[in-house]
């Protein structure tokens, strides 16, 4: 099918990133609704590519003739054309991967019916589905240059609140057992805005939010530019608040539940940069280790040596 063309006169992106790329740049200017849609059309690739215009319109909550209308404003001759984008992106995905995302739409459709062992069946496949979503979005760069912003800042601010603070958390106590230095901003006393402030060129902030994004987290990600604090970013849209100004971006999109998301991928990622970050502090060839508060309870031995971390730590801020 002919390429359309953009409001530049540009001929419309026929890749996947091309597509992400143009939303977010036009984002800013589209109405209520059609913000509402890209949020939509960046989160759920895969039910973009699979599904009819009629099942994506009510699950994204609009008219058919509103997708219409939102592929042709942005230069496609309609929804198909802008679909065909998406259904490229699966079609040259890593082998097996439209079929495991068939596979696992199957199975969900099995749930009914199958009582309080069904939504149990629904949980799994569904974190499933987005554990599979993570492996193929996240890259290899993004992983090295967060380990080594995390490995090599004085201090690491950390952000996250309403559903996203386990996860602030549980980075917080990863990276506190590998003798990081971890200020967790969270909001007792009402004061994480004014320790936000205390950053640093030299430290690094991690800002974890979904939608709906916590306003407060939105706010202290917004300080990082003007204190020239890099930016670890953990949301689920290049269309997040928190991605503008991000030096690393994790985009985490996940189906929504009836009670709230899954923290199943994002868990993961968290899991991730932790292990990652490891690795840089202990080479020399072994797996990375992060030892636990109650395997240090039974031998102190299992505690990291102090001065070997600031050692690795030197010599990792020369590099």
């Amino acid at each position: 099918m002919p390429d359309g063309k953009d409001k530049a006169g540009q001929a419309t992106p026929r890749s996947y990133e091309g597509v992400v790329d143009l939303i977010t740049e036009e984002y800013p200017g589209l109405s209520a609704g059609s913000q509402q849609i890209a949020r939509f059309f960046t989160q759920n690739p895969n039910i973009i590519a699979l599904e009819s215009i009629n099942a994506i319109a009510e699950k994204c909550g609009v008219h058919p003739s509103s997708l219409v209308r939102f592929a042709q404003g942005l230069g496609y001759a309609g929804f198909k054309d802008m679909q065909s984008v998406f259904q490229t992106r699966l079609a040259t995905a890593a082998p097996g991967f439209r079929e495991r995302i068939s596979a696992l739409e199957e199975e969900l459709s099995r749930k009914a019916g199958q009582g309080s062992k069904g939504f149990l069946r629904d949980l799994v496949v569904r974190d499933i589905a987005a554990l599979q979503g993570l492996m193929e979005s996240v890259s290899e760069t993004a992983l090295e240059c967060a380990a080594k912003l995390l490995t090599n800042a004085s201090t690491i601010y950390v952000a996250g609140q309403l559903r996203s603070e386990p996860l602030a958390n549980l980075l917080r106590y990863l990276l506190t057992m590998l003798h990081r230095r971890v200020m967790l901003l969270d909001p007792a006393g009402g004061l994480a805005p004014e320790m936000a402030r205390t950053m640093g060129s030299n430290d690094v902030l991690v800002a974890i939010a979904f939608r709906h994004y916590a306003k407060e987290v939105v706010s202290i990600a917004d300080l990082a530019p003007a204190a020239s604090t890099p930016l670890i970013a953990i949301t689920d849209s290049p269309l997040s608040p928190l991605a503008k100004n991000a030096r690393v971006l994790f985009t985490v999109p996940e189906d929504e539940y009836s009670f709230s998301r899954s923290l199943a991928a994002p868990i993961c990622l968290i899991q991730c940069l932790a292990t990652a970050t490891a690795a840089r502090l202990q080479p020399g060839g072994e797996a990375p280790h992060i030892p636990s508060v109650t395997e240090i309870a039974r031998d102190q031995k299992a505690r990291l040596p102090r001065p070997s971390i600031d050692k690795k730590w030197k010599y990792y801020s020369k590099t």
